[in-house]
């Protein structure tokens, strides 16, 4: 990324406090609190960082479950590949890391796949979280295992609720801090 016309914001997240990073046109990273981020000139009031935040402290109240924002994702041919497969995961649903790889014609490419999921500049939006291992069980993430089952309970409990009329749904809010992880 180029500091040069790079823009960041931080946010509060029950995750911790997230770093986003924009250019003039699109949203380039959102940084986990574990993850080291790139330098840039803070900005309170640049368009695209803004509306990232919005969506972002939407989809932890539990009320949004795809994301609309331009983005600019800098990779080779085959990291974007994977980033976009990602991007097609559903809400509240997850993937092998197998699974992507015959997703993009590479069926014995899991390993780079994984690694590929691991150079993701933009967490959460492009949700490399929804990806295990072959066994179900949570891998490697950036954002740290802890961070990486809370994502996943949250969009379980959030999609649960979604589906569940109001008149029967708990008090208690999507985003309740009862499973947060614990904070570094």
């Amino acid at each position: 990324m180029n500091p040069d016309n790079l823009h960041t914001l931080a946010i509060t997240s029950p995750l911790g406090q997230l770093r986003l990073f924009a250019d003039d046109d699109a949203l380039r990273g959102v940084y986990l609190p574990v993850q080291p981020a790139p330098i840039a000139a803070t900005s309170q009031h640049h368009p695209i960082l803004l509306r990232t935040a919005r969506q972002l402290h939407e989809y932890f109240a539990g009320t949004r479950q795809q994301f609309d924002i331009p983005l600019h994702l800098e990779g080779t041919a085959f990291q974007r590949r994977v980033w976009q497969v990602l991007r097609e995961i559903p809400f509240a649903a997850t993937r092998s890391y197998a699974e992507l790889a015959a997703a993009i014609d590479h069926p014995r490419a899991s390993r780079a796949v994984g690694a590929a999921n691991g150079k993701n500049p933009i967490s959460i939006i492009v949700p490399c979280h929804r990806v295990l291992g072959s066994d179900g069980s949570l891998t490697g993430y950036a954002g740290g295992p802890p961070a990486k089952r809370w994502l996943l309970d949250h969009e379980t409990r959030s999609a649960a609720r979604a589906s569940t009329p109001s008149h029967l749904r708990a008090s208690t809010p999507a985003n309740s801090s009862a499973a947060l992880p614990p904070r570094p």
